[in-house]
């Protein structure tokens, strides 16, 4: 059986690969390099970095990701999610802080596939996914209005209600030739799937638009108008010099970058195996990304990471192997190498229009409205982590966003658990109700002894009604059974709780008895200081054990 630290293409190797099987990822390769092409530009424009550093990134990064992950079929590269952090570092610490933050979150993403985190990653709640993808759609929309619309504007704001009303004072300045090249773009995008799905869209609308600002001579802003020609040289590794203070203040980018790039890789390979039929291997995706994070900026790539959209394009394609994936870089090497000069006269209104469109896709907006009719707890987390993202920044979002949502799932936790006496309270009451009706085998329970259950997670919050419970009996037992058949887990607020309780007792002669205890709170006793107090014996009893136990117990003394 192949360890979960096996790459896809060993395996397919191994398994034999036909021709037919390459001719179609061939193919399917093919077809992804040339869809990726103009998405490769669009979001290394949109990031705020010459265009030619997706190209470098989609090639290297869509190699190394294909050759190494734990995917048949993951087409990785630069995607929409990075525009907003990638961006910020680059305003903040430049393209040499971009470098040492992207091979910072590839180190991270290799220790977290090492560390066999591949499936931690998908307990990240779906109100947070959905809160930080939206945002970043609305804010890749709000960057390219500019360049759809051709608005005369020297500078941008980067803030978000700053870029907008920077937009609405200059809505006069719309350049008509833009603005109707851009729309035309937008408009062939939209209905082109409805011709054919076997052409990309975006490839189809690049060709079209830069045709028609050739054809008619339109006057408007290229790629090479604004970045001059597309430098097909290969850059030769370089490392920039890395200094402590700039390490500390790039752990948080380089860590949004990781969650970022291990949130997206292996959403889409979880789509992916819902298209194929197959099963990816998490923990030797998230090393492939990570490996991918690490080389790529030496060549002066950006972050990378599965994306969803080219996946799927190259299983629609045919493609079934990472083969396919190798391809589609080896595709967009040629293209790079020998047709840079001519992506130059692509102009920015198409570009935009293409990230417009991604954009729409990317913000899943019928998913967020769906979610809208959550329960409020996570519609809070949902509409905290959005606006976070669109207002502050995605670092604080997503972090703002985690712990918010841990508070409210420890809170649903302590009203979900229960401690409640299974018999009535030793304060009073007539003699019939003494018996648990639900149970027949306590009527055994001598009448001074109480009898609590815990229910559920032992956590801090079962443990403050744990106390409180408690502190209800107004007579002291001769002794205290603790019936945590229901209880799967502890932690150690509870079990400071337990120790406090145990105490108690000890100091007032009262007898404390476990009974039916799961095997993490047991583990957990048995570790901790009460395991002086309670041998293997008194960890194992069952219910009747424990009750009949305490009827050898005598009674604790007035005087104690």
């Amino acid at each position: 059986m192949p360890s979960q630290f096996t790459p896809k293409l060993f395996s397919v190797l191994r398994g034999g690969y036909s021709r037919g099987q390459f001719l179609a990822d061939l193919s399917a390769g093919l077809i992804v390099g040339i869809v990726a092409l103009p998405l490769a530009i669009a979001f290394a424009i949109a990031s705020g970095v010459p265009p030619e550093r997706g190209l470098y990134t989609a090639i290297i990064a869509g190699f190394l990701i294909s050759a190494l992950g734990g995917s048949r079929v993951q087409i990785g590269g630069p995607t929409g999610a990075f525009v907003v952090v990638v961006g910020g570092i680059v305003a903040q610490h430049g393209m040499d802080g971009l470098t040492i933050a992207t091979l910072m979150a590839g180190v991270f993403l290799v220790g977290m596939g090492l560390a066999r985190m591949g499936t931690v990653i998908q307990f990240i709640p779906y109100p947070v996914v959905t809160g930080f993808t939206s945002g970043i759609a609305v804010i890749i929309f709000s960057t390219q209005v500019k360049d759809l619309l051709g608005l005369a504007i020297d500078d941008v704001p980067r803030e978000f209600f700053g870029k907008w009303a920077t937009y609405l004072v200059h809505l006069t300045t719309i350049d008509p030739s833009t603005a109707l090249l851009g729309g035309g773009t937008l408009l062939l995008l939209v209905l082109w799937p409805r011709l054919s799905t076997r052409i990309p869209g975006p490839f189809v609308a690049l060709v079209a638009a830069t045709a028609a600002v050739r054809l008619l001579d339109l006057d408007v802003e290229t790629i090479a108008s604004r970045f001059g020609t597309i430098n097909t040289a290969f850059p030769l590794p370089a490392l920039p010099a890395i200094s402590e203070s700039t390490l500390v203040q790039l752990v948080g980018p380089a860590l949004t970058i990781a969650v970022l790039g291990a949130i997206e890789s292996l959403l889409s390979a979880v789509v992916a195996d819902g298209m194929i039929g197959g099963h990816h291997r998490s923990n030797m995706e998230l090393v492939a990304q990570g490996a991918a994070n690490i080389v790529t900026p030496l060549f002066g790539g950006i972050p990378a990471t599965g994306a969803i959209a080219r996946t799927a394009t190259n299983v629609k394609s045919g493609g079934r192997t990472p083969v396919a994936g190798m391809v589609h870089a080896l595709v967009l090497l040629l293209i790079t190498l020998f047709a840079a000069p001519l992506a130059g006269r692509i102009p920015m209104a198409a570009l935009a229009a293409i990230l417009v469109v991604v954009a729409y896709h990317m913000s899943e907006w019928r998913t967020f409205r769906a979610e809208l009719r959550a329960p409020r707890s996570d519609v809070a987390v949902l509409l905290t982590t959005f606006t976070l993202t669109v207002v502050v920044d995605l670092t604080v979002a997503i972090a703002v966003g985690m712990v918010l949502a841990a508070f409210l799932f420890m809170k649903r936790m302590a009203e979900v658990a229960s401690v409640e006496a299974v018999l009535p309270r030793l304060a009073g009451g007539s003699e019939e109700g003494l018996i648990d009706t639900l149970s027949a085998r306590r009527s055994a329970v001598p009448a001074d002894v109480e009898v609590y259950e815990i229910n559920g997670p032992f956590f801090f919050g079962a443990a403050e009604k744990f106390k409180q419970a408690l502190g209800q009996v107004s007579r002291r037992p001769r002794a205290l059974i603790l019936d945590m058949a229901n209880v799967p887990a502890m932690d150690s607020t509870g079990l400071r709780a337990l120790g406090a309780t145990v105490d108690r007792c000890r100091a007032e002669g009262i007898a404390v008895l476990f009974c039916d205890l799961q095997s993490q709170p047991r583990a957990t006793l048995r570790r901790s200081r009460l395991g002086e107090y309670f041998d293997e014996a008194a960890l194992t009893r069952s219910f009747d054990e424990a009750v009949a136990a305490s009827h050898a117990i005598s009674r604790p003394s007035a005087a104690s």
